[in-house]
């Protein structure tokens, strides 16, 4: 059904293009090239509805009303369709431990890996970091009581 409606839609888009392209405008005499007007209405003359019109306003017609079933199939469609990252499991996040290092100690100490780009890994250069250790982690204070709690003794 989603499928008909766009075809419908699409078809008639292309009419009301080729209907509103085919049609002259109200001043299109030569009296509205110069900027005159035909009567002193305020949006000019109004000349008989041809076919032309009469399709225009039939196609505009079919076409809000194939918008709106289009939005309103799409928005009710919007919860129920799966989205790759629903179908896709996420690996569960390891913890990696870091060790304590020792600047001091070269066999604990920290190393940076450097390959150049296009380059043979065989040729990368291991480089050792002098980074001292960051400060250790601060105590967090607990948490205050509940109002209405009974306080621990």
């Amino acid at each position: 059904m989603l499928i008909l409606l766009t075809i419908i839609h699409v078809i008639v888009c292309l009419f009301l293009i080729i209907v509103v392209l085919l049609q002259s405008g109200k001043a299109a005499d030569l009296a509205g090239a110069f900027g005159g007007m035909g009567s002193q209405t305020a949006f000019g003359p109004r000349g008989s509805a041809t076919v032309l019109t009469k399709a225009t306003t039939i196609a505009a017609a079919v076409f809000m009303v194939t918008s709106l079933s289009l939005s309103i199939a799409a928005s009710r469609r919007a919860g129920t369709a799966s989205t790759v990252l629903e179908k896709v499991a996420a690996p569960a996040p390891t913890k990696q431990e870091q060790k304590p290092f020792d600047i001091k100690d070269p066999a604990n100490r920290p190393t940076m890996t450097l390959t150049p780009e296009g380059a043979d890994p065989s040729k990368s250069v291991t480089i050792p970091l002098d980074i001292a250790p960051g400060p250790p982690p601060v105590a967090t204070p607990p948490a205050p009581a509940q109002k209405g709690a009974p306080a621990k003794k």
